[in-house]
């Protein structure tokens, strides 16, 4: 029997696999295009998070934890 974990899936079902091929070196901000993947379409439930910011160390299976590097191009994607 698979192990199922309640809140791993995106609220549009997406893995973070897909988020991680939706947003891989893309920056985040208003709208889409070739470089730019828009806010809104994030999850409910997301963070981002540069490299000297402070976060908590609650783990929260369903928020999408988005890792950007000093230019804001998006360098990780987890769930926690």
């Amino acid at each position: 029997m698979p192990l199922v974990v309640p809140g791993l899936m995106s609220k549009d079902g997406s893995s973070g696999n897909d988020w991680m091929g939706k947003l891989m070196g893309k920056k985040l901000g208003d709208s889409h295009n070739e470089t730019t993947f828009a806010k809104k379409d994030l999850p409910e439930v997301h963070r981002v998070l540069k490299p000297d910011s402070t976060m908590t160390m609650d783990h929260r299976p369903d928020r999408l934890n988005i890792h950007v590097d000093d230019d804001g191009t998006v360098k990780k994607v987890v769930h926690g």
